[in-house]
């Protein structure tokens, strides 16, 4: 019997024939526009995606990191609730499904999947790649405008990847209030810029005023020792590079790495990271130093020697993002 494709790479393989019969040129000018549209610091009242060319050399672009970004916060928040499967799931501003590939690496099994964008075209194209991955062949898709009106379903999870920065501060607000009604846990990601972060703290914000606890990345609940404007929460997550990403980006290497900030919150029992690190490790000659958010809600630099054994080689294996110390079974 052959083995199960892993997630990953179906959804590589998914996404390389969206491009078929559209010149390379047309998709690298299409993401760069879209890129650019992305970016700006100006909402949007209509769907940035236009048609089905803008669908595929955007999901063919950002599919991949968009997954990646999600799955990690979708592991540490499996990490802090380990006993907990989502029985229902709701992607807000989905497009064309990313974070619902994540959830479905996440965890095995078949569960009620809705996917929520205001672009018609995202969401076909999104209905065609999932009939890739089983888990996800009787997902729902359907157009909605993600705004002030919008009312959610009650389901268990709730997840909502970079789109915040196309809302308005008072539609962000109400999608995040929205989401905090319907579901027992709320996932949110958002680009890992300074103004990504501002936005997953607002939302980290409202999630604890409606009885929220965070499980993932902070180790506690309580305020965010960053001060205001003089660094940002993020995190990376390496994502394999396709001929379209080196296309655009100009570059050579087989790897890019998605910059992302993070919040998972739940209403559920939770153990969070004792401490998690929030900087890419220096290993230096005999030491490894570590930059972490720790319990006592304070930002610290840990230096581990070879002196500590087993725990040094831990801290020489650690990453940006983990938990630490890491479980007795991993050291």
């Amino acid at each position: 019997m052959n083995a199960p494709v892993p997630p990953a790479e179906a959804l590589r393989t998914a996404l390389a024939t969206l491009l078929d019969g559209l010149p390379p040129k047309q998709a690298a000018q299409a993401v760069d526009r879209l890129i650019a549209n992305y970016r700006g610091a100006t909402p949007t009242d209509a769907p940035i995606l236009r048609d089905r060319a803008d669908v595929a050399a955007y999901a063919a672009y950002r599919m991949p990191a968009t997954f990646e970004a999600v799955r990690s916060a979708l592991d540490a928040l499996a990490a802090a609730v380990p006993d907990w499967v989502p029985a229902g799931h709701v992607d807000v501003g989905g497009g064309t499904g990313a974070a619902t590939w994540a959830v479905s690496a996440t965890w095995d099994g078949t569960r009620p999947v809705t996917v929520l964008d205001w672009a018609e075209p995202a969401l076909a194209l999104g209905r065609e790649i999932a009939a890739a991955r089983p888990a996800l062949r009787d997902a729902r898709w359907q157009r909605t405008r993600i705004g002030a009106d919008l009312t959610l379903d009650r389901t268990d999870l709730v997840t909502v990847s970079y789109v915040l920065n196309e809302l308005t501060a008072p539609d962000r607000d109400r999608l995040v209030d929205a989401a905090a009604a319907a579901a027992q846990t709320v996932v949110i990601v958002e680009a890992g810029t300074p103004d990504g972060y501002a936005r997953v703290i607002e939302a980290r914000d409202r999630l604890l005023a409606a009885g929220f606890h965070i499980a993932a990345p902070c180790p506690h609940s309580a305020a965010c020792p960053i001060v205001p404007g003089t660094d940002w929460c993020h995190f990376s997550a390496r994502v394999r590079r396709s001929s379209l990403h080196r296309q655009v980006k100009g570059g050579s290497l087989a790897y890019e790495d998605e910059k992302f900030s993070y919040v998972a919150a739940t209403r559920l029992p939770v153990a969070p990271a004792p401490s998690r690190v929030v900087r890419r490790p220096q290993i230096r000659k005999g030491q490894v130093l570590l930059d972490l958010c720790e319990a006592d809600e304070q930002l610290r630099r840990t230096t581990v020697t070879k002196r500590h054994g087993d725990l040094y080689k831990a801290a020489r294996d650690a990453d940006w993002g983990d938990a630490w110390p890491p479980c007795a079974s991993e050291t």
